[in-house]
């Protein structure tokens, strides 16, 4: 069965474990010589400037759902607007201290894969192989009718070219706040122009999972089957408030294999957690693997 996709509240503000350190080594306990795959979410990225919707102390936000994409041309238009003037700054953003932990991870052949929920493209960006973007990614558009695919630089070429001075328009108008999932904080798009598939005329889309969509069979397959292959699970910067996420660790927990959760705040997966670190990932993760080459 495939799991939709649905906006929640932000967590509710936590006190961090007091020692990090201490958490990072019970942690290695736990993981060493244990094939590990790791599950990623929206809290390992926001030390690399990309804000997200549940940590502690985030704004409420209301992403647009894909009902609502779906449903009307001035939804489409007012989504690629924002996107437009908000990608780059999820494209220019840089892999963490924690990315790269786990690719040190997954170099040294402790790490056997990544699952991620995020679609900023970090872990790649650090050089994590593999990595299954369960969520999709920024840099990919589609087209609904033919299922034709091109970059989001292609794409953004040829806005900038029906829509030249756009991006001057808005900033003379004051700062441009950057909301999750690469776009920006806009109200007034009605003079932004779309184009659409060159290839059938057909409805492009970001080639993500929107809130309310469902996360394709296959992507769901691969990502239980790195499960499966794997000896423990670590979680790492998810609440796993929507099941799309929960499911794994709750197949993990119920196959026997040991699950460390690190994130700050409470997630709906401690319960089935052998550890839950309340601490922010890129302090932890450097920290468990400098552990492990010890251990």
């Amino acid at each position: 069965m495939r799991t939709r996709v649905n906006a929640w509240s932000p967590a509710p503000p936590t006190t961090a474990d007091p020692d990090p350190h201490a958490a990072a080594v019970h942690a290695a306990q736990i993981l060493d010589g244990r094939r590990t795959v790791v599950l990623t979410g929206a809290g390992i990225s926001t030390p690399s400037g990309i804000p997200d919707y549940r940590s502690p102390g985030s704004p409420v936000r209301n992403p647009m759902t894909i009902g609502q994409f779906l449903s009307s041309p001035d939804f489409r238009r007012h989504y690629w607007a924002r996107n437009h003037l908000g990608w780059r700054h999820m494209d220019a953003a840089r892999p963490n201290s924690a990315h790269h932990a786990i690719a040190r991870m997954q170099r040294d052949g402790s790490m056997t894969g990544v699952i991620t929920q995020n679609v900023d493209m970090l872990h790649l960006k650090a050089g994590s192989v593999p990595t299954l973007d369960l969520h999709g990614s920024y840099g990919r558009v589609i087209c609904l009718d033919c299922g034709n695919l091109l970059s989001r630089y292609t794409l953004a070429d040829r806005l900038d070219a029906v829509n030249p001075d756009f991006a001057d328009r808005v900033r003379s108008r004051g700062a441009i706040e950057v909301a999750p999932d690469a776009d920006a904080v806009l109200h007034d798009t009605a003079d932004f122009v779309m184009v659409d598939c060159e290839n059938c005329g057909g409805v492009l889309k970001p080639d993500i999972v929107y809130f309310g969509e469902t996360v394709p069979r296959p992507v769901t397959d691969r990502a239980f089957a790195m499960v499966d292959a794997a000896e423990a699970m670590l979680v790492a910067g998810s609440s796993l408030t929507v099941m799309s996420g929960l499911r794994f660790v709750r197949h993990a927990a119920q196959s026997g294999i040991p699950v460390v959760i690190v994130n700050r705040g409470g997630t709906r997966g401690d319960r089935f957690a052998t550890l839950k670190i309340d601490h922010r990932c890129e302090v932890i993760l450097p920290s468990l693997t400098a552990t492990t080459t010890l251990l």
